[in-house]
């Protein structure tokens, strides 16, 4: 089903936005959302982080748009961390949950088959690079991503033989133990960590091309060394684009390197697309791009149309487990599987990918105009609609040389972040040091909201550069 631009948002219009939010509430609004933003504080942990930037509490969304106690309206260009696909409540996200629970459906089954799930495989199926799915199994995990990273990592070792692991600096696969050792923040290591292309801060100084092929040649230096300290790893895992580690693409040339240095060495290669997939960098999947085909996909986020999913893909001769290797009680979450297979299918049919690789583009583009206008935006980069806006202090390098990129200016990407905010624009900040500001609007968000996401970034950047807090 083709559909023009215009027609990607579900029918119905979203509230109207103003430049500085909604109008003031009332007394006992503004009463009622301090009481349980101080209920909150009082009662949860400290690790919260979103509600620490963000003291908003949501009790209405549509599309790109969520409402707050408050009576104020925002653009949410966070998305749920890139898991709204469709944006908030999209109406055949909503009927396909509606369909299961008014038809008496079990809620939960463990991992039963059920008509849902085969409705869900099928369209996952359908949509995965065709040499891979040729070859494909899937494996349903606990329902966050981080579970499905842990059994990736199982998987391979069960399959190898072997127990270590290689991942890239900067990376980002959750927070159980096995996937935060993987994870570029890692406080212990035992896993080994190779250079991540890019090209603002190269960590050989030469980005580009260059860059790359220098990265190439460090992992297979590491492998090929007997004296590198590194043996023949279980696998390789990577992000095709950086999310938290502040939006960076993988060269596609790289990707292709990673994925001959692997084969070439039996190492099975494991693509994180959690925060990648279902239209998100241009392609269905971000592996599209280079034209690779991984031996193993972590998939969650989106895949669960909102709802929490999380599985593993991979190639048929890895499935080497017995029975109860892996399991979960909430892996046959049957309500998120409808949500699922109805957004995968809507991004499918109305080539939203596509969408989001000509919207992706105009907004880098014209973030770049901006950056000649702000000298503290250091570097803006990404892929369809995950774009990350480095900010920098353009008086300190931050290495020996002085015509080296700036050092990163977390404060001042935080007072950006509450400058947004002030002007109903919700973004989030990742990176190294917190000092990249990132953009991930869902893929229904239309030509007029992308105007109105880059209006209020560029005012709340104004703002910030004459000398306001936000």
């Amino acid at each position: 089903m083709a559909v023009t631009e215009s027609a990607v948002v579900p029918a119905g219009r979203e509230p109207e936005e103003t430049r500085e939010g909604s109008p003031g509430a009332s007394e006992g609004a503004r009463a009622a959302h301090e009481g349980i933003l101080r209920r909150q504080s009082a009662r949860e942990s400290a690790a919260r982080t979103y509600a620490r930037a963000l003291p908003i509490v949501p009790v209405r969304a549509r599309g790109l748009t969520i409402e707050g106690a408050d009576g104020r309206r925002y653009l949410d260009c966070l998305s749920g961390a890139g898991t709204l696909a469709l944006g908030h409540n999209h109406p055949v996200v909503l009927e396909a949950i509606r369909k299961v629970l008014d038809s008496g459906a079990p809620l939960h089954v463990l991992d039963l088959a059920t008509p849902v799930k085969d409705a869900f495989t099928t369209e996952l199926f359908r949509t995965l690079p065709p040499e891979f799915a040729a070859r494909a199994r899937v494996q349903f995990c606990g329902p966050a991503g981080t579970d499905a990273v842990e059994a990736a990592f199982k998987l391979v070792r069960a399959a190898t033989g072997r127990t270590g692991l290689l991942a890239f600096t900067g990376a980002y696969h959750g927070m159980t133990a096995g996937a935060l050792a993987a994870s570029g923040g890692a406080g212990e290591v035992r896993v080994a960590r190779l250079p991540y292309p890019q090209d603002y801060r190269c960590p050989f100084g030469e980005g580009g091309e260059r860059g790359a092929e220098l990265a190439a040649r460090w992992t297979e230096s590491v492998l090929d060394d007997t004296k590198s300290g590194v043996p023949l790893p279980a696998g390789m895992i990577l992000e095709p684009v950086q999310g938290e580690g502040g939006v960076i693409p993988a060269p596609d040339a790289w990707m292709r390197r990673m994925r001959e240095i692997t084969a070439a060495r039996s190492i099975p290669l494991i693509a994180d697309e959690v925060q990648t997939g279902v239209g998100r960098t241009g392609t269905f999947w971000a592996v599209e791009h280079s034209g690779i085909t991984p031996d193993v996909m972590v998939l969650s986020k989106a895949i669960g149309g909102s709802l929490p999913l999380a599985v593993v893909v991979y190639r048929d001769d890895l499935d080497v487990w017995q029975p109860g290797a892996h399991a979960g009680t909430f892996r046959g979450n049957q309500l998120a599987m409808a949500a699922g297979a109805a957004t995968l299918a809507y991004v499918r049919e109305n080539r939203l990918a596509e969408r989001a690789a000509r919207l992706g583009t105009r907004m880098i583009t014209e973030l770049r105009s901006l950056a000649r206008e702000f000298d503290f935006i250091g570097d803006v980069r990404g892929r369809g609609l995950m774009i990350g806006v480095e900010l920098v202090d353009p008086e300190r390098p931050s290495g020996a040389t002085a015509d080296g990129p700036r050092a990163a200016a977390p404060e001042l990407a935080a007072a950006v972040q509450r400058a947004c905010l002030r002007r109903g624009l919700i973004v989030e900040l990742g990176g190294r040091h917190g000092a990249v500001v990132r953009l991930l609007p869902p893929l229904t968000i239309t030509d007029e909201q992308t105007a109105a996401v880059l209006d209020r970034l560029a005012d709340a950047m104004g703002s910030v550069a004459r000398g306001g807090s936000g």
